[in-house]
C-alpha cells in the first residue's frame, strides 16, 4: 500500500514525502542489524536522517558528485519493454533496431519518470534537499565525497574506500547487490 502510494510520486516526477519514504525504509531495515547494508538514495532529506539515525548507527555516508547533465542524459536515454522488463540505454546498451525489442520485435517505451520534463524536474528537486544532507553528514564526521562522470573510474575510489570500512568484503561479494 505504501509502495503504491510511492510510486504515484515518483509517476508524476515528485520526490517522495518524507514521512511515506521513512515509513518505507525503516520498515525494511528491521531485522537487519546483525549485516553490514548499503542505502542509494536515502536519506533524502534532512528529516529523513534525523529519524534514520534514532533508529540505526550510521557509520559512514558516501556522496556521488555526478553533474546534472550527464544523470539526465543517461536516464533520458533509457527504455524499457514493459512486458519483459528488459532495458536498453540509447548510449550504452541500445536495441539493435531503434525502439524495438531484440527479442519479441514490440516496441519499447520511455517510463514517465524517464522523460526530459520529468528527469530535469527530479534532479532539482533532490538537489534542493540532498545538500543540507550531505551539510548534516559532513558536521558529523561521516560524509566522503568521490567526483566524476564514469563509473569505472569512480568505483575503485569507493571500493578501495568501503575496504577501509569493511576489510572482509570480497570484491565479488561488493559487486553483488543485494
Amino acid at each position: 500500500e505504501v509502495g503504491i502510494l510511492a510510486k504515484s510520486y515518483i509517476d508524476q516526477g515528485r520526490l517522495i514525502p518524507d514521512d511515506i519514504m521513512t515509513r518505507l525504509m525503516l520498515n525494511e531495515l528491521k531485522g537487519l542489524d546483525q549485516y553490514n547494508w548499503l542505502l542509494d538514495g536515502f536519506p533524502r532529506t534532512v528529516a529523513q536522517a534525523e529519524a534514520l539515525d534514532k533508529e540505526c548507527q550510521v557509520d559512514t555516508v558516501i556522496d556521488l558528485d555526478v553533474p546534472f547533465e550527464t544523470i539526465k542524459c543517461r536516464l533520458t536515454a533509457r527504455w524499457i519493454h514493459p512486458a519483459s522488463g528488459r532495458v536498453y540505454n540509447l548510449e550504452f546498451s541500445p536495441p539493435k533496431v531503434q525502439g524495438i525489442d531484440d527479442i519479441t520485435g514490440e516496441p519499447l517505451v520511455q517510463r514517465d519518470d524517464d522523460k526530459p520534463e520529468t528527469v530535469t524536474k527530479r534532479l532539482q528537486a533532490y538537489d534542493a534537499q540532498t545538500k543540507p544532507v550531505l551539510e548534516y553528514y559532513r558536521q558529523k564526521g561521516l560524509l566522503k565525497s568521490f567526483s566524476g562522470t564514469e563509473t569505472n573510474k569512480i568505483w575503485p575510489h569507493i571500493y578501495a574506500f568501503l575496504q577501509t570500512k569493511l576489510p572482509d568484503v570480497s570484491q565479488k561479494d561488493a559487486a553483488t547487490p543485494r
